[in-house]
């Protein structure tokens, strides 16, 4: 039986795409119409070719896949390692640890709270992390992600509840040994879960960028793969977002890198609009207000623009928009965190420092016409007044540098006290293990980024040499950027060749700054695409194959170390806490306040709203001596003088812990042996810890709760 074809209009409108028979046309003709006439409206309207546009939808493609990669994986890294799905609410919120638990406290009472008014009048009048005192939280501690996650977590059960939907899933879970039951829920319901899919998600667009940046700055979607490819390799020091979600680098860093895209592609063009500096100050507010630490960071950008405009890759007017960038971004966040920002800070001070010089360079250095002469002067000037202004603005203020500083500074320092003697055992702030830089060898990122950094030193050294030799020219007596114009290009390399020696340095000295220091090492790794940089290898087959035989060689132990991490599991139980928590939380009067270490007390503010005296967030001084107060039941002291400091605190039951009694396998890291370092006078006595441990509390404290692991002491109230 046959088919009948019906017959159709081929005549269309003018500029239509004709209606034709399949069998009596080709369809490529249509496609060609179709194709000529869209090339012709992105010409008109967007100013490109449709090549580019295709490129471009190509390029913005892989950079989405490659961030729901990222995201999917530090999903399931994060689930075998706890076993998310299968814990209680409590042991969600003791999964926590830390920072992680007290940042998480502030959203679990935002979102709990009857009102976004009433959770926001919570945040600045805070009475239960250092009570007696009333903080403002949101000063304190950097709290902005919680109130925006807050927000979409209450946003989404609105919306689910206002259709009738379920968001969560819930069921009873049997554990082992005979425990009682508890109720697991997961879905997007589920506050832990909300939260922790956000960081993921947040984290999975910055894989995104990195793949940006990477195409960006070697010019090539290869590049961008390759910086791709580096991250995942080396995955476990690039990041630890996986296993703690809640710290605030999980939401800064991300802006971090969107920052330097931005920046790098400001360099590169050198003629930035308002909307490009518009949105390069947006990343650095959005990268300062979640972490502290951000300010150390961007002292070392601010040091490598001042570099490249010494060395000429920087117009003066161009360091000097930037400038002003940066100190419109920490007058923002001064005033959004209520002057938390410090601005008698390295980084403020290098702010004003360098941009005084660039502003009164004509007057400065009027008689140093030659360029090497001027450098030099331009260098050390900088320093000197940037150590000035630190020093001057202290003074007036009495304020103080982030703890961060104070670590740094301890390093090389032969005086030893309680507080340095913290610093110096968390590994957190240590030295860079010999690990983290043999993983980097193993997998060639190391030997690589050596390669890469000196091929831009030597392609920039004769021509920056040059530049230097070369005297003033009429152009910069005449106030104009002349002198500042040499004949030099791929500035953008050069700067983030100098922010990763920068970060290099950082993460030696502090090893939790090597998370900024392998990403970026990742980012230079695209440059292994470059043609301008690798053109010495040949021509455009040669420089592939050599390419891909480095990848191939670095996935042979970044595959391996991609296996390692998946084969990581884990089921989350500490039932020695989950009984000390519930026993508090039926036992305890809701206003009864609890001392302790910080952890522990992070832990007791989430589950159990008691109000403590001292947590884990130790970036304000005053905090940190209320830590130590606490820390005195850890020492040799006599056990009234321990008392004393309790009683001043308004302590009523104090949380002792055999962990942090005893030695620990790292020598000169337990509590007591930490104190021995200042109180040199109570030396070689037995810890106040082991006595109330090992015997009856009494006379001076009265054993409230006891367990293998944890003993609550209920602290007399001072005579009157």
């Amino acid at each position: 039986m046959g088919v009948k074809l019906r017959q159709t209009d081929n005549s269309g409108g003018e500029g239509s795409c004709p209606r034709v028979n399949k069998l009596s046309m080709p369809s490529k003709f249509c496609l060609n119409i179709f194709l000529n006439d869209t090339s012709s409206f992105l010409q008109e309207n967007l100013g490109i070719s449709l090549r580019a546009f295709l490129n471009l939808g190509l390029t913005l493609l892989i950079a989405l896949l490659a961030g729901i990669a990222h995201w999917r994986y530090l999903d399931g890294l994060f689930e075998n390692d706890r076993h998310f799905s299968h814990l209680s609410t409590l042991e969600k919120e003791m999964a926590f640890r830390t920072e992680m638990g007290f940042y998480y406290s502030y959203y679990k009472n935002y979102i709990e709270a009857p009102s976004i008014t009433s959770g926001l009048r919570f945040f600045v009048n805070d009475n239960l992390s250092e009570s007696p005192e009333v903080i403002n939280a949101l000063k304190r501690f950097n709290l902005y992600p919680e109130i925006v996650i807050g927000n979409l977590h209450r946003t989404y059960t609105g919306f689910m509840e206002f259709f009738g939907l379920a968001s969560k899933t819930c069921y009873d879970i049997h554990r082992v040994r005979d425990i009682t039951p508890v109720e697991g829920c997961e879905g997007l319901g589920d506050p832990a879960y909300f939260y922790v899919t956000c960081v993921f998600v947040l984290n999975g667009l910055m894989m995104s960028l990195l793949f940006l940046y990477g195409t960006y700055l070697s010019c090539s979607r290869f590049g961008g793969l390759i910086t791709v490819l580096c991250f995942f390799f080396n995955h476990a020091e690039s990041t630890r977002v996986m296993w703690t979600p809640p710290l605030r680098e999980s939401f800064s860093y991300p802006f971090f890198v969107m920052q330097m895209l931005i920046l790098t592609y400001i360099i590169r063009n050198q003629n930035p609009g308002r909307k490009v500096l518009a949105a390069l100050c947006a990343c650095n507010i959005l990268f300062m207000l979640p972490w502290p630490t951000s300010q150390c960071i961007l002292l070392t950008q601010v040091a490598c623009l001042y570099a490249c405009f010494v060395m000429g890759y920087i117009t003066p007017s161009l360091l000097k928009s930037l400038l002003s960038v940066h100190m419109v971004a920490s007058s923002v966040c001064f005033v959004l965190l209520f002057g938390n920002t410090s601005p008698s800070s390295l980084y403020a001070s290098a702010l004003l420092a360098c941009w005084t010089i660039v502003n009164f360079r004509d007057i400065l250095f009027k008689d140093y016409p030659h360029g090497g002469q001027r450098a030099l002067l331009q260098i050390f000037l900088c320093i000197v007044l940037t150590v000035l202004l630190k020093w001057t603005l202290s003074a007036i203020l009495g304020t103080s540098e982030v703890h961060i500083s104070d670590v740094i500074r301890s390093k090389f320092s032969s005086s030893k006290d309680f507080l340095s003697m913290m610093y110096s055992c968390v590994e957190e702030y240590d030295y860079m293990e010999i690990e983290a830089v043999v993983g980097y060898i193993k997998t060639l990122l190391l030997p690589l980024n050596l390669i890469i950094v000196s091929m831009i030193g030597i392609k920039a050294s004769h021509k920056v040499m040059n530049y230097l030799q070369q005297p003033q020219v009429e152009g910069e007596k005449a106030g104009g950027d002349a002198e500042q114009v040499p004949d030099l290009s791929n500035g953008e390399v050069m700067f983030n060749g100098l922010q990763l020696l920068a970060l290099a340095v950082l993460a030696f000295m502090v090893m939790k700054l090597k998370l900024f220091l392998a990403p970026q090492m990742c980012i230079m790794a695209s440059l292994l695409s470059s043609r301008p940089l690798f053109s010495w290898l040949g021509d455009c087959n040669k420089h592939n194959m050599v390419t891909f035989g480095v990848m191939s060689l670095m996935a042979m132990q970044g595959m391996a170390n991609i296996q390692k991490q998946r084969e990581m599991g884990g089921d989350f139980r500490s039932l020695a806490q989950e009984e000390m928590l519930q026993w508090i939380n039926t036992n305890t009067p809701t206003d009864a306040v609890f001392g302790g270490t910080a952890p522990t007390m992070a832990s007791v503010l989430l589950s159990t709203r008691r109000p403590i005296v001292n947590h884990p967030h130790d970036e304000d001084p005053g905090q940190r001596e209320r830590t130590k107060m606490v820390y005195s039941m850890y020492s040799r002291k006599p056990v009234m003088e321990a008392v004393k400091r309790l009683q001043d605190l308004r302590v009523d039951y104090f949380i002792l812990e055999n962990t942090w009694c005893y030695p620990r396998a790292r020598v000169g890291c337990s509590l007591p042996e930490i104190w021995d370092a200042e109180d040199k006078e109570n030396r070689g006595k037995i810890p106040l810890c082991v006595l109330l441990l090992s015997a009856n509390s009494h006379p001076h404290f009265k054993t409230a709760f006891e367990n293998k692991a944890y003993k609550v002491l209920q602290v007399p109230k001072p005579t009157r």
